[in-house]
């Protein structure tokens, strides 16, 4: 059976891995914000510049990075097949302008993955929960349980890595039981992933409900108690610097592109 690639996070000692979490959204929200708005050639070719300038300095591999999205590749070949054939009175052909519009949408939907993608290899689930917990602070003036949505959202990000490994684990199993995975007819293969799909959920439930009782179990979610941090995440002068300069080019880029 072929290897499956659980984490997302790549440990390399690079700038942008040591950048701020938030500011990595920021730059993040404003990068997307501003694909929408560009409308050239010039303007897309000058983002997917920076973007590709940005993932050097990371040190990433370049091959995961655009191996991971390959059902988004499905996506942007529909696009594009979408927009060059049409339908236009009566007769369906082949539309030059409609082609150049289809890659354009399929560039910036390229751009807005690989995008999260640098940011999710460059930032752990601990960081991005952080991060998510500062956002929404101001809301604890409403009443929001700002720590427990911050809490849940941990929980989630830790769960993937382990719903995987179960999966992985009794698929291993079954597969040495013979199981016709993948070979045979449709309906067999789909009877016999559900032999691995029910006893994953119910492990999983046994997980959840032993978290539950260790959150109890430690006075989780007493009235009145209010969460503190070991360490007060800081935003250094650097990262203000190059968020305000994102932030700056991304405008220009947006306006005049």
């Amino acid at each position: 059976m072929a290897a499956f690639r659980i984490s997302t996070y790549i440990a390399v000692d690079s700038s942008v891995h040591r950048l701020d979490a938030r500011s990595k959204l920021i730059m993040l929200l404003v990068y997307s914000i501003c694909l929408f708005f560009v409308d050239t050639w010039a303007g897309m070719a000058l983002a997917a510049g920076a973007l590709f300038t940005v993932l050097g300095i990371a040190r990433l591999p370049l091959g995961r990075v655009l191996g991971i999205a390959v059902p988004v590749y499905v996506l942007a070949a529909f696009t594009v097949a979408a927009n060059a054939f049409v339908c236009a009175d009566g007769a369906f052909g082949f539309a030059p302008e409609g082609l150049q519009r289809g890659c354009f949408f399929a560039a910036r939907i390229l751009l807005l993955v690989w995008a999260s993608l640098i940011v999710c290899f460059t930032t752990t689930s601990t960081q991005l929960t952080d991060a998510l917990s500062w956002f929404l602070r101001p809301l604890r003036r409403l009443r929001v349980p700002v720590d427990d949505i911050a809490m849940v959202f941990s929980i989630a990000l830790r769960f993937i890595p382990v719903t995987a490994e179960e999966y992985m684990r009794i698929r291993d199993a079954q597969w040495s039981r013979c199981a016709p995975l993948d070979e045979g007819p449709l309906l067999g293969c789909v009877r016999a992933h559900a032999a691995i799909l029910i006893p994953m959920f119910v492990g999983l439930f046994r997980r959840a409900d032993a978290l539950a009782l260790a959150m109890d179990a430690r006075c989780y979610g007493m009235p009145g108690v209010v969460r503190t941090s070991l360490a007060e995440a800081r935003m250094s002068p650097a990262a203000v610097v190059g968020l305000l300069a994102c932030c700056a080019a991304c405008a220009c880029v947006a306006i005049f592109l």
